[in-house]
């Protein structure tokens, strides 16, 4: 009998992975082959970033018939509407199981226009496939070359690797937390920074949750600054905006630029897609020194947790069901941003973060702001 974890909680789909994929490849519209509430939230939030999503909307009949014709039809009447310069065509499970071609589809209609082929379903424990699957499309597409796939495939693998270790893949049931009061947290983090202690300010956020998460580091730097200690306080943050897929680029130089004209200095540690991996450069850069504490937000979880020993962790996540796993790690202090992704599709700017504010608030009242 095998004793490997089987996860049942609730876990991210490799469609909507392929969904948020495909946006980063810079494709203007998506057909979803498949029911019409498929991935609907998901596609109501890709369409604030600027995505036109549609759908077949296939129905009982279609899933015993299929809906080639349907898909051909939604094909050109897409070129119609939108004029798009990358469209893509996403399976779902009901299109998959029973076999439909999408690549027939996109032949019959021959719409002139550059389309990516993801035949995708949600039966993939790891929604890491979802991306792979459609990277592997784009490739075939001409959109991107073997040199970013590869690159992508080792990101994926860590990432992967890194929730199954200490994410939400870690555990057969994990239960959803809202982590510490913030209230609590910003005032023991002001205590430290009022009593001249050295820190390390980590951002290792993935994607445009980065918009957010900055702003978390923005306003420890603020209050550092303000009571004249930001000297020490040492800032690393994942936003390399020449590496990764367009929209990625993009994000990482939109906040590295926001964060600059505010006066904030930081080291980067590598880009956006690159939060599995910018964990163990961390590690290499602060080997040796000492610091009193790390507040770390996005992705803690990636930063080994031996290179951060001794020191008093605030960290900050997007997950509920992540709370309970860094504490497992040694934590100290975990903060839950409740709804961060939703708020941070289709910005190009740092939005303010729930415990920013909280800080930023604690310290006025405190007569240092």
């Amino acid at each position: 009998m095998s004793t490997e974890v089987q996860v049942i909680h609730p876990r991210p789909s490799s469609i909507v992975a392929a969904l948020y994929t495909l946006r980063d490849l810079g494709v203007d519209v998506i057909i979803l082959h498949g029911p019409s509430g498929c991935c609907f939230k998901h596609a109501r939030l890709l369409e604030e970033d600027g995505v036109r999503v549609l759908t077949t909307g296939l129905d009982e009949k279609g899933f015993v018939f299929g809906g080639q014709e349907q898909l051909v039809r939604l094909l050109r009447r897409a070129v119609e509407l939108f004029d798009p310069k990358i469209i893509a065509v996403a399976g779902t499970c009901s299109s998959m199981i029973i076999g439909e071609d999408l690549h027939k589809a996109v032949v019959e209609a021959n719409i002139g226009v550059p389309v990516i082929e993801a035949e995708v379903h949600a039966g993939y424990r790891d929604n890491t496939k979802g991306v792979i699957i459609t990277l592997e499309a784009a490739r075939d597409a001409g959109i991107i070359d073997d040199q970013e796939l590869n690159r992508q495939k080792k990101l994926l693998e860590k990432a992967t690797e890194i929730e199954r270790l200490y994410g939400a893949a870690s555990s057969e049931y994990l239960p959803p937390e809202r982590g510490d009061v913030k209230f609590v947290v910003a005032s023991r983090l002001l205590d430290l920074l009022m009593e001249g202690k050295r820190g390390l300010n980590i951002l290792n956020a993935k994607k445009e949750t980065a918009y957010m998460f900055a702003d978390i580091n923005l306003s420890l730097i603020e209050v550092a600054r303000a009571l004249g200690c930001e000297e020490k306080i040492r800032t690393l943050a994942n936003l390399d905006s020449v590496v990764g897929l367009p929209k990625v680029r993009r994000d990482a130089g939109n906040i590295a630029g926001a964060l600059m004209e505010r006066g904030m200095n930081f080291e980067i540690t590598g880009g956006l897609d690159e939060y599995p991996v910018s964990g163990e450069r961390i590690a290499d850069m602060i080997e040796g020194e000492a610091y009193d504490f790390a507040v770390i937000s996005g992705v803690p979880h990636a930063i080994p947790i031996d290179a951060l020993g001794g020191m008093e962790l605030f960290s900050i996540t997007n997950g509920p069901r992540q709370v309970r796993p860094l504490r497992d790690m040694g934590h100290h202090h975990v903060v839950v941003e409740i709804d961060l992704h939703p708020k941070t599709m289709g910005v190009s700017t740092i939005v303010e973060s729930e415990f920013g504010a909280t800080l930023r608030e604690i310290a006025r009242r405190r007569g240092v702001l």
